[in-house]
């Protein structure tokens, strides 16, 4: 097995037993059981809390198929989706954030900086406003703008080959472009189609049903372990072209399959709850700065990227009781702050 080692990160060239690139150190695997720890006290405070409130003990009875039917109606079938969901999502929105800010090596290479997100948001609303049908046309739609997006970004982009920085200022030259055109449609559609959007474009886990924990979940039971599987070039094309071609991995091939799944990614999040915004720019870089890596590992962005959501969620529904915020004001009003001291850091540098 050969290594590279930056910093405190090792990067794995050729492993027969760990099939993953990123190999995780000590202290990752400590801030990644840290992260999840944290997620189970959200969980089990999401479920307890509520006009209907329910202790701890009787939560994990009711997790248990101990509780009384009331308990276990409410927990079971009315709160854990909604939480299990933010769970999910803030995974994949953390996952795929890491995955384009390391393919830019920018920490403002996000889904929802480059327009990924407004191209998923456009191909949903085409469906909802002019095709009409369920989540699964929505979902579709959802992934074919997205990748539709992702294509012109990479072909406006391309001078021989792609470097980061060209693809954020052209990304967000397309995002201005698409959410012009999401307003446009929003404008022409019927007024309860354009309400209805408008409503799901805010962001929202309100009303989230174990069918569309079903789908989600099984869609992204495919992309997360691709993304995991695709670890390997993603950390040596943080290296370079050249030097990842020097290691035997195809530049342009690889960097196409990870869009790929990153976009997949954003687009699953996107067709369930509606564009979700910060959680992929934020996650990857706060837990960068946990594990004191010198790249973004996927695993530790996921974990991060589930905690927030949770957070984010839990504050929505408290926050204004009995009044539910969609999850995506909270995201934008607290994402926005470090998106701020984010631009002035990187004005500074």
């Amino acid at each position: 097995m050969k290594t590279l080692a930056s910093g405190r990160r090792t990067v794995v060239l050729r492993s027969r037993r760990w099939p993953f690139s990123q190999r995780i150190d000590v202290q990752s695997w400590l801030v990644v059981g840290a992260l999840l720890a944290v997620a189970g006290f959200l969980t089990i405070l999401s479920l307890a809390s509520g006009d209907f409130a329910v202790s701890f003990p009787d939560v994990i009875g009711a997790l248990l198929g101990q509780a009384d039917g009331r308990t276990h109606m409410v927990v079971v079938e009315w709160r854990l989706p909604r939480v299990l969901l933010a769970l999910i999502l803030g995974a994949a929105l953390g996952m795929a954030g890491a995955i384009f800010q390391s393919l830019t090596r920018n920490p403002l290479g996000s889904p929802d900086i480059i327009g990924f997100d407004a191209g998923s948001y456009t191909g949903a609303l085409i469906v909802i406003t002019l095709l009409g049908g369920g989540y699964m046309a929505v979902a579709g739609g959802a992934l074919v703008g997205g990748l539709v997006t992702a294509l012109l970004v990479y072909l406006l982009a391309y001078r021989r080959g792609v470097q980061g920085f060209r693809l954020i200022i052209v990304g967000i030259g397309v995002s201005a472009m698409l959410n012009s055109l999401n307003t446009w449609m929003l404008l022409r559609a019927k007024v309860e189609l354009a309400m209805m959007a408008s409503v799901w474009g805010a962001g929202s886990l309100n009303g989230m049903t174990l069918e569309r924990l079903s789908y989600a979940g099984v869609i992204l039971l495919v992309l997360i372990p691709a993304a995991l599987l695709l670890s390997r070039p993603l950390a040596q094309l943080e290296l370079g072209d050249d030097a990842a071609r020097g290691l035997g991995v195809n530049a342009e091939k690889s960097r196409v399959l990870l869009l790929v799944v990153g976009v997949g990614l954003t687009a699953v999040v996107t067709a369930t709850a509606g564009p979700i915004g910060f959680v992929a720019l934020v996650a990857p870089q706060l837990a960068r700065r946990l594990t004191g890596d010198a790249g973004v590992a996927l695993l530790p962005a996921a974990a991060m990227g589930g905690v927030l959501l949770l957070a984010a969620d839990f504050i929505a529904q408290r926050a204004f009781a009995p009044t539910q915020l969609p999850v995506g004001i909270v995201t934008v009003s607290l994402g926005g702050v470090y998106f701020a001291w984010l631009l002035i850091r990187e004005a500074r540098r």
